[in-house]
């Protein structure tokens, strides 16, 4: 009988162990991202850090020639678009 109770008690001990064990996720109830998305903030922050060098390479004339310094402007913005993109990506 004592052999019975002591498998019991180390039965109930293992569940407890596991159900402890188990590490909830704060992230559970969030949809996940779609599949462009990581794609697309990727070639944003790309494509606004080929703007910017393009932009110092050319002596400030390019990609926009007459916007002068807006060009960075816009390269930095572009970057901003995909970094932002990247803190609702899961």
């Amino acid at each position: 009988m004592a052999d019975n109770k002591d498998k019991s008690r180390e039965k109930a001990a293992r569940a407890r162990a596991e159900e402890q064990s188990e590490i909830p996720s704060w992230t559970d109830g969030i949809p996940l991202s779609p599949s462009w998305w990581a794609p697309v903030f990727i070639t944003l922050l790309i494509v606004g850090l080929l703007w910017i060098v393009i932009f110092y390479f050319s002596s400030y004339q390019f990609p926009i020639p007459g916007i002068r310094n807006w060009n960075l402007l816009i390269g930095i913005g572009i970057m901003m678009v995909g970094f932002i993109m990247t803190l609702k990506w899961r």
